[in-house]
């Protein structure tokens, strides 16, 4: 068989400090001298100027500010990593325009309850990341923004709505981004680009209070990396500025877990299974689980019945109240006339069926106990973190109908939800690659509060089969 053409990368990876270190290694630079604040925020600014006319991933620029933040940077662990936040989080001085021109964005007057905890840590914002209109796809393809795509394949979307910091840190020109996850937002770009990316369970990290007030909190807060002690110093950080008390600690996760764990693998999702190729990589990820110790059970999915149709109407739900609210919150620059199909179509299905909405709700909070009776037989459930290979671009263009969108999306989405509706902690970890050479990611959930397993095992799993990394094959 003819192999097809190699897909056209873009890579910003480069054998200074900043190409060649992760955070914590660039953390470590930075407290040795060995390179300077203001040296790695130059270098984090012209790459993601280089790589960003192909990626399309920044919302809003704050060079500026980055530079002289970077003349005295604040405290904390990360003090000086450059970074951004993702265009649904308020930063002050920076407009909040999630992912759509259907209104005049403004700066923010103060940062929002997540930003004050994130920037605590010590990272530098160059700016905001961009995301598909209101997080609702899990395809960023505006039609005058731009379609934010793959630095692994321009020919592919960067997936989600956390796409924009996905692509920025999977090219290498920045090191941790901000992610959050109302359906899969974290793990799915994750997947898409070769990360890492933990939802963390519901209330472990500050969260701004629209997040909060939601009937049923879905969305959660978190980081994508290049490596999980990354991701695990992200945590423990964030954990010295905002503890909650209702979960235990994540604390300071350094090593693989030591403990054999009960694992359960599924491939079947929410009513749309895996294609082939991805249940098989599911199986071969379970392989190696039997290999290092572990104990592993193919089960049934362990989803309540009629879920996907009531997480719909809920996500449509959303959509309804943005839409109707839309100029009370945006004052008259607000244009419902520049909302894309997605976002007008999941507004129209909750109208229709506001009557079960309910019923919808009361079941999706149910998700939660019967999500604990499930792991107090298993430590860990084990499934592909999508149902497929990543689209082209194109294939959730959200100016198609509504009707075309949404079926295509339910198919690829259909395993992240769960855990934004029981509010259990979920990792995507790059463990497989597909036969067009592009990342496949596997996830792994845990019950609420137990970030620390999911991170000993990830960091297991990563010595065991260290992660691929876009730039070491000197793409350009």
């Amino acid at each position: 068989m003819t192999p097809g053409p190699s897909p056209r990368r873009v890579s910003a990876a480069t054998e200074d400090a900043l190409g060649r270190l992760d955070t914590v290694g660039l953390v470590e630079a930075i407290q040795a001298r060995e390179v300077g604040v203001r040296e790695v925020v130059d270098a984090a600014i012209a790459r993601v100027q280089a790589v960003d006319g192909d990626l399309r991933a920044m919302a809003f620029t704050a060079y500026d500010r980055a530079r002289v933040e970077a003349s005295d940077p604040r405290g904390g662990f990360f003090a000086g990593v450059p970074t951004v936040v993702k265009d649904n989080c308020d930063v002050a001085g920076m407009p909040t325009r999630e992912g759509t021109d259907a209104w005049v964005g403004r700066p923010a007057r103060a940062d929002g309850d997540f930003a004050r905890m994130y920037l605590a840590t010590g990272l530098i914002p160059l700016g905001k990341s961009q995301l598909s209109e209101f997080g609702f796809s899990a395809a960023a393809e505006h039609p005058r923004l731009g379609v934010v795509r793959s630095p692994w394949s321009l020919d592919h979307v960067a997936g989600a709505s956390s796409a924009g910091s996905a692509a920025l840190v999977a090219s290498g020109a920045l090191p941790i981004a901000h992610a959050n996850d109302g359906g899969g937002s974290i793990r799915i770009p994750a997947a898409v680009n070769g990360l890492v990316g933990l939802k963390p369970t519901r209330g472990r990290l500050a969260q701004d209070k629209t997040m909060r007030e939601m009937p049923v909190r879905i969305v959660s807060d978190g980081v994508v990396t290049r490596s999980v002690r990354d991701t695990a110093a992200f945590f423990r950080e964030a954990e010295h500025v905002y503890r909650s008390l209702s979960l235990p600690p994540v604390g300071d996760v350094t090593r693989p877990g030591r403990k054999r764990l009960r694992v359960a693998v599924n491939t079947t999702g929410a009513g749309v299974g895996a294609t082939p190729e991805v249940a098989g990589l599911t199986m071969a990820t379970a392989a190696l689980l039997e290999e290092l110790g572990h104990s592993v059970t193919e089960v049934e999915a362990p989803v309540p019945p009629g879920f996907s149709d009531d997480f719909l109407l809920y996500w449509a739900a959303l959509a309804m109240v943005l839409v109707r609210t839309g100029r009370r919150r945006h004052g008259r620059s607000w244009d419902p006339t520049r909302l894309d199909n997605l976002t007008l179509g999941l507004a129209r299905e909750a109208s229709r069926n506001l009557h079960r909405l309910p019923g919808a709700v009361r079941r999706l909070k149910r998700s939660t106990a019967l999500s604990a009776a499930f792991h107090a037989s298993y430590d860990v459930v084990l499934t592909p973190t999508l149902g497929a290979v990543t689209p082209r671009v194109g294939h959730l263009d959200p100016t198609q109908p509504y009707e075309v969108v949404i079926e295509r999306l339910m198919e690829w989405v259909s395993f992240t939800p769960l855990q934004n509706a029981t509010g259990d902690p979920a990792v995507s970890l790059p463990l497989a690659t597909s036969s067009e050479g592009l990342p496949v990611g596997m996830m792994f959930s845990a019950g609420a509060g137990h970030e620390a397993v999911l991170l000993g095992l990830a960091l297991e799993l990563e010595e065991a089969r260290p992660f691929a990394v876009l730039g070491a094959e000197k793409a350009v």
